[in-house]
């Protein structure tokens, strides 16, 4: 493993490892910047074919993380934890409970929240050990699951490029494709549906699918064939780098403004969608409204402020997608100057 040159390659920061051979666990927290604040970022929990894939995970999603604090207002840095899913038989809580020693040891450096993978219940389960853990339960003075603020935020994302683009003042009758309609992706699909926006939508599980197609009168589709739905919107909600070499062609939407993290497989995927014409809101831009709403219980849980933040997410998208306009220029690398700009003035 080219340890150092994935660092280097992703602009690092510092990766702590740990092994807990009593559990099973294999972890890594990355740690991306901390210029503007303590490192904040959610807990992933999947298989990984080899160690190298999860820390490659690890530092694409920490520093996503970090552009997403900073374009946010924020004072945080970008961290995330990645947890490799043990084969055959674990015990979750034990499993959780050494997770939230490993953050402890960092004494506030890092704070988690939850991710793929992870739930409410193993926060809770980190947090009889550390205090270090966003996203537990309101009774406990969090804020719960924070997937519904991510999706208001990316409606919010969504209006803005409606609005810029199509010059429309509203979803009603804009057709959006959604890829993934599990966590973060129902509950977008029934913000739009509310708003009165129609769907599409294509799951790889197909009784997610079912669902929004019985709750929501979404049209469903195969996985393979959501990229070449003719829409207004496309909305990558599943993993990511769904946007690549292969998909970008096939896409027949106006828009592309998703949940998803990482959704360009590669930058310049980023630029083959500027050269189509497609307005692309940046992820981390658009899917910052979990972190907005995690962050808030840092410094003591207001539901109204985490709402007003999350709401912001308009203006911020429409701010990246004029200064596009006016510099000719992709809006991932002007989201990128953005961030950079401020990044740089916290270093100072």
């Amino acid at each position: 493993m080219n340890l150092f040159g994935h660092l280097r390659a992703y602009d690092y920061g510092e990766v702590h490892f740990k092994l807990d051979k009593s559990t099973g666990l294999r972890a890594i927290i990355a740690i991306h910047d901390s210029r503007l604040g303590p490192a904040l970022g959610g807990c992933r929990f999947i298989d990984y074919e080899s160690d190298e894939a999860a820390l490659i995970d690890a530092l694409r999603l920490a520093r996503g993380m970090t552009y997403k604090a900073a374009l946010a207002g924020l004072a945080h840095g970008g961290g995330k934890s990645v947890i490799i899913r043990p084969k055959g038989h674990f015990d979750r809580v034990a499993l959780f409970r050494a997770f939230g020693n490993f953050i402890d040891d960092l004494r506030g450096h890092y704070i988690t929240a939850e991710d793929s993978g992870t739930g409410l219940e193993d926060m809770e389960v980190a947090r009889t050990v550390t205090k270090y853990v966003t996203g537990v339960d309101p009774s406990h003075g969090g804020s719960g699951d924070p997937s519904p603020y991510t999706a208001l935020g990316v409606r919010r994302g969504i209006e803005a490029c409606v609005s810029y683009k199509l010059h429309r003042d509203s979803l009603k009758g804009i057709h959006v494709a959604v890829q993934g309609v599990g966590h973060v992706g129902y509950h977008l699909c029934r913000e739009l549906h509310q708003a009165g926006a129609s769907l599409t939508v294509a799951d790889v599980d197909p009784l997610k699918a079912e669902r929004a197609h019985r709750e929501l009168s979404a049209k469903v589709v195969l996985l393979d064939e959501i990229f070449g739905v003719a829409c207004d919107v496309f909305a990558p909600c599943a993993l990511g780098s769904a946007l690549n070499d292969a998909t970008i062609p096939k896409l027949k939407a106006t828009i592309v403004a998703g949940a998803a993290n990482n959704q360009l497989a590669e930058p310049r995927n980023g630029d083959d969608l500027h050269a189509r014409g497609i307005l692309y809101a940046p992820d981390y831009a658009i899917n910052a409204g979990g972190l907005v709403n995690v962050a808030q219980e840092v410094l003591g849980y207001d539901e109204q402020k985490s709402r007003d933040k999350t709401m912001k997410i308009y203006d911020t998208i429409l701010d990246i997608a004029e200064r596009s306009t006016k510099l000719q220029a992709p809006t991932y690398r002007v989201a990128d100057i953005m961030v950079e700009e401020r990044l740089a003035v916290a270093g100072r």
